[in-house]
Formats: C-alpha cells, sequence, structure tokens
C-alpha cells in the first residue's frame, strides 16, 4: 500500500513537472513572439500602454508600390480631400505612370529587435525661432522636414540635417541628392507633377533641375491618411494636417520620436520661422490643429514621445 502512494505521489510530481514545463515554454514563446516586433531602444513606441501599440500595429502598409495599391473605397474617401474630378482608373493609371519613374517599392526596413532608430520630426511653427534646438536635431540617427522648411540661415534653431523631406505640389522644395522624398499625394494630378519633377528634360527645359533623387522617392498611401483621421484623431477636422500625417508616420519609421516646431503662435495661427504670415486669420484651415497638438502632449505626458514646445 506504502509503495503504490508512493508510485501515485512520483507520477503525479512528474505530471506537476511536465505541465509547468509546458506552461513555461509556452509563456516563452509567447513573450518571444510579443517581442519580436518590439525595437532595438531601451524603450519603444510599443512597449507598455497596449492602446497604443494597438493602433500601430494595426495600421495598413504605409507606402504605395507596385503591390500595394489602394482598393476603390479608399480612393473614393481620399477623393473628397481636395475635391478629385478624375475617376479610379484615371487615378490607376497615373500611379502606374510615376512607378515607371521611381522604385516600384518602398526601401523601408521593418521594427526589429535589432534596430533603434531616433528620429525628430522638425515642424514650421514660429516657436522654433530663438530655441537653440539646432545641435540637439542634428544628433538624431533621423531627421523629418516638412514642406517648405529649411535650415539655410536658421541652423542654430532647426538643424542642418534632412534625411527624409515631406511635401506635396504646393509646398514644394527642391532637395538634396541625398535626401529622401515622401510626397504625399491628395490628387491624382500630383503623381502626374511629380514625374514631370523627376524627368524636367522630357516636359521642360532639358538643364531643368530635378526636384530629388528619383531612386529616393517613396509616396504615401491615401489608405494611410484615412487611417491616422480616424484611428489617430476621430474624424476631427476635414482631414489631417500635412504635419500630423508626417508625425504619425514617424510612429512607423522609428523606434524613439523627438517632436519639435508644432504649436500655434500667440495669435493661434499655425505659422512659420522662416516667413511672416500674411493672413492673420488663417489658423489651421481645414485641419484639427488644437486637438493635434493636445494628442502630442498627451503622447509626451506617457513618455511615449518626447515633445520640445520652443519658446
Amino acid at each position: 500500500m506504502v509503495c503504490k502512494l508512493r508510485k501515485i505521489r512520483v507520477i503525479a510530481s512528474l505530471l506537476s513537472i511536465c505541465v509547468a514545463a509546458v506552461f513555461l515554454t509556452s509563456s516563452w514563446n509567447y513573450l518571444r513572439l510579443q517581442k519580436s516586433s518590439y525595437c532595438g531602444c531601451n524603450q519603444c513606441l510599443t512597449d507598455g500602454d497596449p492602446c497604443i501599440r494597438e493602433r500601430i500595429i494595426s495600421a495598413p502598409k504605409p507606402f504605395l508600390s507596385i503591390k500595394n495599391k489602394i482598393t476603390e473605397d479608399i480612393f473614393n474617401w481620399w477623393k473628397r480631400l481636395q475635391g478629385e474630378k478624375r475617376n479610379f482608373t484615371y487615378y490607376n493609371e497615373a500611379v502606374d505612370t510615376v512607378f515607371k519613374v521611381i522604385p516600384p517599392f518602398p526601401d523601408f526596413a521593418e521594427p526589429s529587435p535589432d534596430r533603434c532608430k531616433i528620429c525628430a520630426v522638425v515642424g514650421n511653427s514660429a516657436n522654433l525661432k530663438g530655441s537653440r534646438y539646432g545641435p540637439l536635431i542634428d544628433f538624431h540617427d533621423i531627421v523629418i522636414r516638412i514642406n517648405r522648411g529649411r535650415t539655410k540661415g536658421y541652423e542654430a534653431d532647426v538643424g542642418t540635417k534632412t534625411t527624409y523631406h515631406i511635401m506635396y505640389p504646393e509646398s514644394a522644395t527642391y532637395l538634396e541628392n541625398t535626401t529622401r522624398l515622401i510626397m504625399f499625394p491628395f490628387k491624382s494630378s500630383d503623381f502626374l507633377w511629380l514625374m514631370k519633377k523627376l524627368n524636367p528634360g522630357e516636359n521642360g527645359a532639358v538643364n531643368s533641375k530635378l526636384i530629388a533623387n528619383k531612386n529616393l522617392v517613396t509616396i504615401l498611401s491615401p489608405e494611410f491618411m484615412k487611417y491616422v483621421h480616424e484611428a489617430w484623431l476621430g474624424n476631427k477636422g476635414y482631414y489631417p494636417s500635412t504635419g500630423f500625417l508626417t508625425f504619425a508616420l514617424s510612429l512607423f519609421l522609428c523606434d524613439e520620436v523627438t517632436v519639435f516646431g508644432f504649436g500655434a503662435d500667440s495669435d493661434g495661427n499655425w505659422s512659420h520661422y522662416f516667413e511672416r504670415l500674411g493672413n492673420k486669420n488663417l489658423k489651421t484651415g481645414a485641419h484639427p490643429g488644437g486637438y493635434e497638438y493636445d494628442v502630442m502632449v498627451q503622447l509626451d505626458k506617457k513618455k511615449k514621445i518626447r515633445f520640445f514646445k520652443g519658446w
């Protein structure tokens, strides 16, 4: 009887060990899989807050490519942003034309445990004037600038480095040959404009200057624009500003994000550090500027980003 009880206890112990081993193995595999999308930094954007993590990992692919095009439903949402009159067929033909000139697939690395990209997103707010943020901005691995944001003459406040430059036709500026252009399209004609600017000899003067290195051009997907408007702004405003779209994009390009040059001046206008604002009643137009600003402030309070307000 004693021997029988001992056998039962041994068997029970072995079963307990097996169950514990299976549990630990399963837990380790779960944690390993969860960790697989994290970065190599000390603090990643997806760490700690499940809501923010879910919002980031649920995003669509941010860039257009030969294989990553949009549906007609997405097109119908996008075309109302700036009153697009052309149809979905015309849009697709314009996109296909551009991909004959620029790389058909975006060259951006996915997040991984071996990667730690530290980025500065530099807006154009007048609050950068006198900030002396230049050296701090240049310290980052990647510096993202927006629209007509410039460095010459403002180096002490905005730095000198530019890795990615965000723009669309109405806000275009010529870029250095080593700077990556990320175009934000708001209408079908933007794609044709880009093609002309990357092949000026075919459509203009023979010695016309290229707007950017055509091998370093990427185009934001309208699907990503829609995602930002819904997931990050709750459909507030008519559509997101270029600045906020850039900020949202940085959460996917980078593992740590620092923001500079966002926010209104004392009149409530989003004026620029490099020019005086002529229209004092411009405010933020169709964009929910105040709400966008508050989103970044809250992320800073949660220590998900660093936000330098200037002044």
